[in-house]
């Protein structure tokens, strides 16, 4: 069983993707709604360019998303997309990288479970925590 997050946009998909790529690495996959088949998607020109289905992949670890199909991705309650890595260096170069522009909420720093742990809002709204792992 797995379980993924689908995350959405106001029309900056795209650009949030990208940036995430930047970040993560991994192979991104965008579909526009322009790519749809005739009949398929909206048919409002100023659609076109909207995402209807983004993933960005690195190994096992998926992420996805798209524009708001209905136009009211009004914010992200309740939830934080998660990011952990073995490297402290590491969590705090995504962590630097996912809070420029935003909100940083809890600064990273050494909690008594994770060498570095924080949390964020990234520019596009989304809310994030970085933690590196405990040493083994």
């Amino acid at each position: 069983m797995a379980f993924y997050s689908y995350l959405f946009f106001s029309g900056n998909c795209r650009e949030a993707f990208t940036r995430y790529q930047e970040i993560f690495g991994g192979e991104l996959r965008l579909i526009a709604m322009s790519d749809a088949p005739p009949g398929e998607a909206p048919a409002d020109p100023a659609a076109a360019d909207l995402i209807m289905h983004a993933s960005l992949t690195n190994g096992d670890d998926l992420l996805m998303a798209s524009d708001d199909p209905t136009g009211d991705a009004s914010g992200a309650v309740g939830f934080s997309v998660n990011f952990s890595t073995p490297d402290t260096a590491r969590a705090r170069e995504v962590f630097d990288q996912l809070s420029d522009g935003g909100e940083v909420r809890a600064p990273l720093a050494e909690t008594f479970f994770s060498p570095a742990f924080g949390m964020c809002v990234d520019r596009f709204g989304i809310p994030w925590m970085v933690s590196a792992d405990p040493p083994t």
